[in-house]
């Protein structure tokens, strides 16, 4: 079975890239056993807790990481590179369970996937 990486660059309420991936993210879970996603760059941003999209008119969507683990995607990286390059900490409460990677880890962790997806 081919592994598969979902990598999160885009902020969540700028585009619907973030929605469109965790969508694809829930289509690709009932089919596949090995999924990670990766959030680096501004993709670190989907996981902040307390997002406040309605000021801008957006839906939210955030809650919908909480279904992840009905489908066993538990392979969860964030960039500490990232994030730290963004002003946030490495050690606040986020959305999913994470594991933090520099930024040379991620890009090994990745290149051990099959097939990677970009959103």
């Amino acid at each position: 079975m081919n592994r598969v990486a979902f990598v999160f660059t885009q902020a969540p309420h700028g585009s619907s890239a973030g929605r469109e991936g965790l969508d694809a993210v829930l289509a690709t879970g009932a089919l596949s056993d090995d999924i990670g996603l990766f959030f680096i760059g501004d993709g670190v941003l989907q996981l902040n807790l307390h997002q406040q999209p309605d000021a801008i008119n957006s839906r939210h969507y955030a809650a919908t990481f909480g279904v992840l683990a009905l489908y066993d995607i538990e392979q969860c990286y964030l960039c500490r590179t990232s994030l730290l390059a963004r002003g946030l900490s490495p050690d606040a409460d986020r959305l999913l369970a994470v594991t933090l990677l520099d930024a040379p880890e991620l890009r090994q962790t990745l290149a051990g996937y099959d097939r990677i997806v970009t959103f």
